[in-house]
């Protein structure tokens, strides 16, 4: 099985973007920073902020501090639980418009970074100023998503490589939340399985699809508001 994660409100409770806010002063953006976001840009955007916390003395071991300390989801700790004890059935992946470092971090702190065989996520680093940058991932032609990624892409790209590597999964689980997890989840057949989180982009956007066009989403929809009952799923699944 392919088991595919979201990270911001997926795997974490919060937007890991929204919470290095903490590191500003004040803990809020200056005005003139905030309305430079563009609809679709956000990468761009999140580049600036990252310049204006750098300019403000916030150094890497305060975003270390802060990603390391962001609280999993609901129910989280139990699904992680339940996949490293069947580690051998699952080939785990994470796709996020977040970055590679924050993401690193987060999961080495919860003890789970050696579960996931890749990550893609937009590269970071920190320069020679100490500064954390931000790049995007890709460019892409999909139309519904951020400019910098696609995630659909992302996944459809990763299965025809390790197709070619001669691993084909009985199934694919697609484990997210936003409206950016809603293009790739499009993609899977009705063998496979969507875990949006309830309430939330994911989920409001397969229930508008279904009303619309009845049967066009072709995977089995398993909303969750613990990651505990994603780890049910699985585990009746994995029984059979």
């Amino acid at each position: 099985y392919l088991l595919v994660f979201d990270f911001d409100e997926t795997i974490i409770q919060e937007n890991s973007d929204d919470s290095i806010l903490r590191a500003a002063p004040g803990k809020v953006l200056p005005d003139h920073i905030r309305q430079t976001f563009r609809e679709g840009f956000y990468n761009e955007y999140m580049q600036r902020v990252l310049t204006y916390l750098g300019d403000q003395g916030v150094k890497m071991g305060d975003f270390k501090t802060i990603y390391e300390n962001i609280p999993l989801s609901p129910g989280m700790p139990e699904l992680f639980q339940f996949l490293s004890k069947n580690h051998e059935l699952f080939e785990i992946i994470l796709i996020s418009d977040a970055n590679t470092f924050g993401i690193e971090c987060s999961l080495r702190a919860a003890g789970v970074y050696s579960l996931f065989r890749k990550i893609f996520s937009n590269p970071s680093s920190f320069d020679k100023r100490g500064y954390f940058t931000l790049g995007p991932y890709h460019s892409h032609k999909c139309l519904d998503c951020p400019a910098n990624m696609c995630k659909r892409q992302i996944l459809t790209e990763y299965l025809a490589e390790r197709a070619q590597e001669e691993v084909e999964f009985q199934r694919v689980f697609y484990v997210g939340d936003g409206a950016n997890d809603f293009c790739p989840s499009g993609t899977l057949t009705s063998a496979d399985v969507a875990f949006p989180r309830k309430g939330y982009p994911m989920h409001r956007m397969t229930q508008e699809m279904e009303k619309k066009q009845p049967g066009a989403f072709q995977a089995t929809v398993v909303p969750w508001e613990s990651a505990a009952e994603v780890a049910c799923y699985l585990q009746e699944l994995v029984k059979k």
